[in-house]
């Protein structure tokens, strides 16, 4: 027996491992067997979505995920390395009453030890998975409901106008979409708040794998890969001017690529970084120091594709015949410079900012302790 029977409050942390290994369908069906909550790593955001996503854990993580994490009584990790970004630099802050599992493929990532006492499985993510699924697991369907009420109740907060904006577009995509994301903002935006229809739809994240600018590459190929189906890419302004003169392939192959610009006229990710590392030592980040962006809309009608430019979130709906069209396009989204990325846990002690009201920590803390979950 892999699954220790006596957990009140186990959960599944699965990573890329488990894509790559071909094992979502018997992840779901593990989920769907034992109701035990599913969070994710962030190149994994795409395992777990519609009604079943809870979140992903780690410095840029959902909130509730990392509540869960720091509630949970049992850990079972899945093709996720369980990196810096994820546990913090403190391991004894993570998860730190419960008792951890590890499978993973890689020897060298369970060369490292995150806990003293933890079981490990070098071991194929499906394999794993399937032999989970063969055991005999109670179902969890009270701390299923229990993780999920506290989602609901943290729903309100921790999200800025880019989260916003993503849900936006988010609710607008058809079932089972592709999503090319880029690097920056609009990364963690997406992988906090872009929550797809169906299970069967890909968010293409580049993680620490991608460099700035990858968003635009990534939806060419997928959309070339998948035989022109339509693509959707969300980038920023600073991602998209790496590479914004494959605007012409969309234009020339006429590729159903279509392009959102979360456009708050910084490199907001790194503005943020000098804000709070570097006492506010700009450089050629903000328009005060010397970044500058183009404008989108002009650029891509030179390039032969219609654009748009919007000046709120409520007009993004007004851009739903172009989101369902098989045309390429781009679409502008206005937003505030000074736009920031929330929550950020701080890795050397698992705070994360900006801090609630102890009222509302409180409820949540509450829910999650167990009480009454059998």
């Amino acid at each position: 027996m892999i699954f220790r029977s006596t957990s009140r409050k186990p959960v599944v942390i699965a990573g890329n491992g488990v894509r790559e290994a071909g094992a979502a369908e018997v992840l779901h069906a593990f989920y769907q067997k034992t109701r035990i909550p599913v969070l994710t790593t962030m190149n994994a955001v795409d395992l777990m979505q519609d009604r079943d996503k809870i979140g992903f854990i780690g410095v840029y993580g959902n909130r509730v995920a990392n509540m869960i994490v720091s509630q949970c009584d049992l850990m079972i990790s899945i093709g996720a390395r369980l990196g810096l970004r994820q546990i913090g630099n403190k391991k004894e802050y993570f998860a730190p009453d419960a008792s951890l599992i590890r499978a993973d493929i890689d020897p060298y990532e369970l060369g490292r030890d995150i806990k003293t006492d933890e079981e490990k499985y070098l071991i194929d993510a499906k394999e794993f998975l399937q032999r989970l699924l063969d055991e005999e697991i109670p179902v969890y369907e009270e701390w299923n409901k229990a993780c999920f009420e506290a989602k609901k109740l943290l729903e309100p907060y921790d999200k800025d106008l880019g989260n916003l904006c993503i849900e936006k577009i988010s609710g607008l995509l058809p079932e089972n979409p592709v999503v090319a994301v880029d690097i920056g903002q609009a990364q963690c935006w997406s992988a906090q708040s872009l929550t797809l229809k169906g299970q069967e739809g890909r968010i293409l994240i580049g993680g620490s794998y991608g460099s700035m600018g990858c968003g635009l590459p990534y939806a060419i190929g997928a959309c070339i890969a998948e035989k022109k189906k339509t693509v959707y890419c969300i980038t920023g302004d600073g991602g998209l001017q790496m590479n914004i003169q494959e605007i012409q392939v969309l234009a020339g192959e006429q590729l159903p690529v279509k392009i959102f610009v979360i456009n708050n006229r910084a490199l907001g990710k790194i503005a943020e970084i000098q804000a709070g590392s570097c006492q506010h030592r700009m450089l050629t980040t903000t328009e005060e120091s010397g970044y500058q962006v183009p404008d989108f809309e002009k650029i891509a009608e030179a390039y032969g594709i219609k654009a748009r430019t919007l000046e709120g979130l409520e007009q993004i709906h007004d851009c739903y015949e172009w989101i369902h069209d098989a045309e390429p396009c781009l679409i502008n989204i206005l937003i505030p410079e000074a736009t920031t990325l929330l929550p950020k846990m701080n890795w050397n002690d698992r705070e994360m900012k900006p801090l609630l009201e102890e009222s509302i920590m409180g409820k949540v803390k509450a829910i999650l302790d167990g009480k009454g979950i059998k």
